[in-house]
């Protein structure tokens, strides 16, 4: 079981029409990111750039639990880079860094929790089940969430909202993450990739390069960076650097993995 899943693909692609969707493929680990995933959908990201037959790109999970459980706790403790190795700039899952301007779409099917989230952040449009449920958890484990959701969720939601969940680390419903802005439409758990591609195919009869160019000037994008995120970016790493350092990030998961509550040092 081991060895299969170590050479599965991270992520699975296919075509509908002009869609390419990108299925995260770790049922086993809740499709937690490790760097076969980063490989896998970052490669597709950037064929689908390229390629002028793609027009809207969905990005879900296999399975019907989880979208995204975040990084690979696991992977990260055995010391391995769950980046993509050749393209560290896309980031996190080589998406949440990685511009291009077809629109992409996330259908959340199951938690979106931490870089499950922020993944969902990443994205141009969101679809959700019933049962979702978006938050960024990473303060109770004495970490902070590195991928964007520390300055997307603020830009994304009411920021009296957006800081609540991030002091708290509380995830919210899907019917919540709809009211606020943060999702675009709620639909029956199980039909979240139908409802995605429904979405896909109201833009796909629009004029591609129309649709690229309103992206591209929507979000500021020059030269496939987005210039308005890069402080937000330059910040988080600067932060990351002190916070995932502390004695607090390290009793934060070794709390969790002994099922007891953390004792907090602020050092």
């Amino acid at each position: 079981m081991t060895e299969l899943a170590d050479v599965a693909p991270g992520a699975l692609v296919e075509r509908r029409g002009n869609v390419m969707v990108i299925t995260i493929n770790r049922p086993e680990a809740r499709n937690a990111i490790n760097s076969s995933v980063s490989i896998a959908l970052g490669d597709a990201l950037e064929e689908a750039q390229h390629d002028p037959e793609v027009r809207v790109v969905v990005v879900t999970g296999s399975g019907n639990k989880s979208f995204c459980a975040g990084a690979d706790l696991k992977a990260l403790s055995r010391g391995e880079n769950i980046g993509h190795p050749d393209r560290p700039k896309w980031g996190f899952a080589g998406y949440v860094r990685h511009f291009i301007d077809k629109p992409t779409i996330a259908a959340v099917n199951g938690t979106a929790l931490g870089g499950g989230t922020e993944l969902a952040l990443a994205s141009d449009l969101v679809v959700a089940g019933e049962s979702a449920k978006f938050g960024l958890p990473e303060v109770k484990r004495g970490l902070i969430a590195a991928a964007g959701g520390v300055f997307r969720l603020v830009e994304q939601i009411p920021r009296k909202v957006a800081l609540e969940m991030m002091f708290t680390g509380e995830p919210i419903t899907s019917a919540d993450a709809l009211k606020w802005g943060l999702i675009n439409q709620v639909v029956p758990d199980g039909t979240e990739l139908d409802a995605a591609l429904a979405l896909a195919e109201r833009i796909t009869v629009n004029a591609p390069l129309a649709v690229q160019a309103s992206k591209r000037v929507a979000v500021g994008a020059d030269d496939a960076v987005v210039a308005a995120d890069e402080p937000g970016w330059t910040r988080t790493m600067r932060e990351v650097a002190v916070v995932f350092s502390s004695e607090d990030a390290k009793e934060g998961p070794l709390a969790f993995a002994q099922k007891r509550p953390p004792v907090w040092k602020a050092r």
